[in-house]
């Protein structure tokens, strides 16, 4: 991969319901429900020529941090943002606590 990571940009496309982060010819999404005050990561989706590249480290941090300046909750239904909040509890506050045993097992 020839691009920097600080480089990558992580765009919101809110008709597809998805998060997007396009390098060179590949893209790689994290998709989404939205209702009212809360936001539930679905799926992560990283093609396999971008894979060990750390987008999804940044898309992960990315949505998290949109999701915390619109005041959501977040649902890490998503095993890969799951893991991320695991491995960044700053994030953990995001997910209700009521949820958090499910999706973060703690």
């Amino acid at each position: 991969m020839d691009k920097n990571l600080d480089e990558v940009v992580v765009r919101d496309n809110t008709s597809a319901n998805r998060y997007e982060a396009q390098v060179g010819n590949h893209l790689a999404v994290i998709t989404y429900e939205r209702v009212p005050g809360r936001i539930t990561f679905i799926h992560t989706l990283v093609p396999p020529a971008l894979e060990g590249h750390h987008i999804a480290d940044k898309m992960a941090h990315t949505v998290l941090e949109e999701a915390r300046a619109a005041g959501l909750a977040v649902i890490p239904r998503c095993p890969y943002v799951a893991a991320y909040i695991r491995r960044h509890p700053e994030y953990t506050d995001l997910v209700p606590p009521e949820e958090r045993a499910f999706y973060l097992g703690s």
